[in-house]
């Protein structure tokens, strides 16, 4: 499996480390680097001699701030295809081993909807986390509306989808958005010491647990939802105000249309 620099895969006994490298850029992601995260869990997922996965980034300024906006905001606002073809899918929804986030800063917009895709979470004391996505005319549509009304209670929900407001790491676990919230230093080997833990137990009922509790949720049918909907969104005004406005450094003007 050849990954570019940005994305590590390494494996430590049964579980595999998969390490988000772009640290001066946040750890913002490319359309190459999505692929490459695919290939990396796809990997994970067939290897019968991984049974656990941890999923990171490097730095301690960010796990990830989502798409390099660069390069995602053309793409999306011009109609074009940023994701799964399959509109049924979403990052890591057919992974069925365990997948920890390890979170070493700040995880915003994609990086939350990559979140909302793992099973365990811990966090750095200094990690922070939000979709402020609404506040520049768009919208999360990477699975966000679908998973985490899910996730954590209604209301919570739907204060981080509809403010864009970010909360730190001590709120995020006061919601049950994360496991454990550590010091950075014991980022990894709390990870780690979670992973062992679960190693312990037997690889095909740990897996047929989690696929169970995914597919039981019936998540295809909302993701459809969201992408149908997100379309007319990308489509507007509003979505080519606010980018244009984040990129001027000003408050955006937006019109509703």
């Amino acid at each position: 499996m050849e990954l570019p620099l940005t994305i590590r895969y390494e494996t430590k006994g049964r579980v595999a480390v998969v390490t988000i490298d772009r640290p001066d850029a946040m750890n913002a992601l490319t359309k190459e680097m999505l692929g490459a995260l695919d290939a990396a869990f796809e990997a994970f997922e067939g290897d019968d001699d991984l049974w656990v996965a941890i999923l990171t980034a490097a730095g301690d300024r960010a796990f990830c701030t989502g798409m390099d906006l660069k390069e995602a905001i053309p793409l999306l606002t011009s109609g074009d295809e940023l994701g799964y073809e399959d509109h049924t899918k979403r990052q890591f929804s057919d992974v069925f081993k365990p997948i920890i986030a390890a979170v070493n800063g700040h995880c915003i917009a994609g990086g939350m909807e990559m979140l909302a895709g793992t099973d365990l979470r811990v966090a750095a004391e200094h990690a922070t986390f939000g979709l402020g996505e609404v506040r520049w005319g768009l919208v999360p549509a990477g699975g966000s509306h679908i998973r985490f009304p899910r996730q954590i209670p209604w209301a919570l929900a739907m204060e981080l989808l509809l403010t864009g407001d970010p909360i730190d790491a001590r709120r995020a676990y006061e919601i049950g958005l994360v496991n454990r919230v550590v010091p950075a230093d014991e980022l990894m080997p709390t990870a780690l010491k979670l992973a062992d833990r679960i190693c312990k137990n037997g690889p095909l009922a740990v897996r047929t647990s989690k696929q169970i509790a995914v597919r039981a949720l019936g998540l295809e049918a909302g993701f459809v939802l969201e992408k149908a909907l997100a379309a007319k969104v990308f489509a507007s005004d509003d979505a080519a105000e606010g980018p244009r406005a984040f990129a001027e450094k000003r408050k955006p003007r937006f019109t509703g249309r």
